[in-house]
This record gives structure tokens, C-alpha cells and sequence, in this order.
């Protein structure tokens, strides 16, 4: 994860797999359970108290996605 002034670990399942890629005008974000639940902690961190608006993490084929995959880019944005 990448912010103006801190960071936080981010953990991978064993197994987990995941996949991005585009369909015509959608996105589909493909994964098995353990891909899923390693999903949902990316998103926790970036959503806890304290993590700073911007901070954001860059999943890749060559930083944890399944080869091929669209680079994907979770951000937190608090602004309205």
C-alpha cells in the first residue's frame, strides 16, 4: 500500500487466486475463496481508522494477480 505518510502490511492467502480482466464494457474480478478473503483484507486495511485519503495499492500480474490480468488499483478516496 502507498500513502503520503505511512503503510500497512498486506498478506497474501496461500492459493489465493486472482483475476482481472475486461469484458466489453465491464470488469470482472475472478477469484477462488482464498483469493476473495485476501480481497476483503486489502480493502479493510485501506479502510481502517487512521489510513490517510490517497493511500492506495496497485495489484498486477507480476504483484499477485493471475498472468494476464488487468492491473488493478484499490484507492481510498474520502472525499465526496
Amino acid at each position: 500500500m502507498t500513502s503520503d505518510s505511512s503503510s500497512a502490511p498486506v498478506t497474501w492467502e496461500a492459493d489465493a487466486r486472482i483475476e482481472v480482466r475486461g469484458l466489453g464494457g465491464e470488469v470482472v474480478i475472478e477469484a477462488n475463496a482464498a483469493g476473495l478473503r485476501t480481497l476483503a483484507g486489502h480493502l479493510l486495511v485501506l479502510a481502517a481508522e487512521g489510513v490517510p485519503d490517497g493511500s492506495h495499492l496497485h495489484l498486477e500480474d507480476s504483484n499477485g494477480l493471475e498472468d494476464g490480468s488487468l492491473s488493478l488499483v484499490l484507492e481510498r478516496c474520502d472525499e465526496a
